[in-house]
């Protein structure tokens, strides 16, 4: 569905980018900084290896910087007791603030296992567990059907099984409507197969999973985050609020490729899918949480999150295609994405906003160590890239391929586009003029988009104000009869969306069609009141 597509820009490509990171998920990463140079001496075989890779590791980022792969970028490793953290790089393009161990960055889907972690501390009082159902912890939730609305699970949520279609919500998001109003809507939606007969990657399901469970034990989300995981393992700058994101001084900025360069042109609010996507955090602060998830929920002699729990995180509840590496079967647990590979169990998940990072962690428990990634652009492989390296050092000699060229051209291909901007990107051989601008302006209304409202400036140039109060304004260019384009995401500020207009017999618009969502059942709205 292209509406479909086009959105991932602003939820952001997540599901993309969690299946190709499964090719290095047969793999892991490493780094530190300056003071954090020596990485103490690890215990096993692996860890030697690891020890023995890092300075070749710490070469091939460098080089990968100086070749503009990526402005910016960090690494943590754990090792049993044992952390080894760095920054390369520089926060913002063109600017000389370097990434240090400290340097916070947003991890887009990188938050759902460690919002997954977060559940399953919640569940320690057992007040609620993975199967229980959302109707009993969150009445007011609707889906489309009574059935699922009344059995649908926290695992159901936490595991994309609800039926959802994918990624349904995230418009809503780009439009600024806040996470309440999105999960409400949900009730609209149609679903894309039978309750618990497939798998739909939904961020906003998932957002509503975790919300319900914080709710189970009277918290709000972000007060659950702070109370249960951050605060404890004294994260400090780690956090679910976007403003505690923009408040930190030593942040790194989101950048995209323009004008073939990096530029860091877009601010992206997470607030509305905190849960799935609205994490920022520095490696220091991730390592932390590396550890606990490594040992099984304890950390420092003190459990923090029930063991069954977190192990049942880890069990693999949908088939959800192949690395597009090796090849082996990839699933998907509570928040988690597994493989059971050459080296033994693997737990990972990668992030993604096409406004501007990318993200990726994962760890191999049977051999006692976890990796994480994080970087200021999109466009890119470099933490895949990164990944192969040292895995490759680690395990095979580094005797590998360098895949720089084979993931940025992947991560490439995924920037965001508009379905329509095929159909809007050239105009017509025979051009029709619009009707008078008085033809179209009006408020305009569906219960899913919300009211959406076009006016005219004196000198007749059409205006399109969207969500909630009008918020989100953009002009619109005329492009063929009663055919418009407007800029949506300012990642990709030359990249046309259509807006069309039905004419009725009165010779003025009576409906207007969102072409990018039409396909979503949705993108049509209604005149609502008198024309002018």
């Amino acid at each position: 569905m292209p509406w479909r597509r086009l959105y991932f820009s602003r939820c952001r490509i997540q599901f993309a980018s969690l299946l190709l990171s499964m090719g290095l998920a047969t793999l892991a990463v490493a780094q530190a900084t300056a003071d954090e140079r020596t990485i103490g001496s690890f215990d096993s075989a692996t860890s030697e290896s690891i020890r023995a890779a890092i300075p070749k590791l710490e070469t091939y980022i460098e080089a990968l910087i100086e070749a503009d792969a990526v402005p910016g970028l960090a690494v943590a490793i754990v090792s049993g007791d044992q952390v080894y953290l760095n920054g390369f790089g520089v926060r913002e393009a063109g600017a000389p603030e370097h990434v240090d161990a400290d340097t916070v960055f947003q991890i887009a889907s990188l938050s759902k296992p460690i919002s997954s972690t977060i559940v399953a501390a919640l569940m320690s009082d057992g007040a609620f567990d993975w199967d229980t159902r959302i109707s009993q912890i969150d009445p007011s939730f609707q889906l489309f059907e009574p059935y699922p609305t009344a059995n649908v699970t926290v695992s159901d949520l936490l595991s994309h099984r609800s039926g959802l279609p994918g990624l349904v919500g995230d418009e809503l998001l780009a439009y600024g409507f806040d996470r309440a109003t999105i999960l409400r809507r949900l009730r609209l939606v149609r679903p894309a197969y039978s309750f618990r007969g497939g798998y739909e990657y939904s961020n906003s399901g998932f957002t509503e999973g975790a919300v319900a469970a914080a709710a189970a034990v009277g918290l709000a989300w972000e007060e659950a985050a702070e109370t249960l995981l951050f605060g404890p393992l004294g994260m400090a700058s780690t956090s679910m609020r976007y403003g505690d994101y923009l408040a930190r001084g030593n942040r790194a900025e989101l950048h995209v490729r323009y004008d073939d360069r990096w530029q860091a042109l877009v601010k992206h609010d997470t607030d509305a899918q905190a849960p799935a996507g609205g994490v920022s955090t520095s490696v220091r602060d991730l390592a932390r949480w590396m550890t606990l998830v490594l040992g099984n929920g304890v950390i420092d002699g003190r459990r923090l999150a029930p063991e069954d729990a977190l192990a049942a995180s880890h069990a693999a509840l949908s088939h959800i295609g192949s690395d597009p590496i090796g090849g082996e079967p990839v699933f998907y647990g509570l928040g988690w994405a597994l493989i059971y590979g050459n080296n033994g169990r693997v737990w990972t998940h990668a992030g993604a906003l096409t406004a501007g990072a990318r993200s990726l962690a994962t760890f191999y428990p049977d051999k006692g160590f976890a990796i994480a990634v994080l970087s200021n652009a999109h466009p890119t492989g470099a933490p895949e890239a990164v990944v192969d390296r040292f895995v490759d050092l680690v395990l095979s000699g580094g005797d590998g391929p360098d895949t720089i060229e084979t993931w940025n051209g992947i991560y490439a291909s995924m920037v965001p586009e508009s379905p329509s901007a095929k159909d809007y990107g050239s105009l017509p051989q025979w051009l029709s003029p619009p009707l008078s601008p008085q033809a179209y302006v009006g408020t305009y209304h569906n219960a899913y988009v919300g009211t959406a409202v076009v006016t005219a400036s004196d000198d007749g140039i059409l205006n399109l104000a969207l969500g909630p109060e009008g918020g989100l304004q953009r002009p619109l260019r005329h492009f063929n009869r009663d055919q418009f384009t407007f800029f949506l995401l300012e990642e990709v500020p030359d990249t046309p969306f259509g807006i069309s207009f039905q004419i009725g017999a009165q010779g003025v618009a009576t409906s207007m069609n969102i072409d990018d969502i039409t396909d979503s059942g949705f993108g049509r709205l209604e005149r609502v009141g008198d024309a002018p």
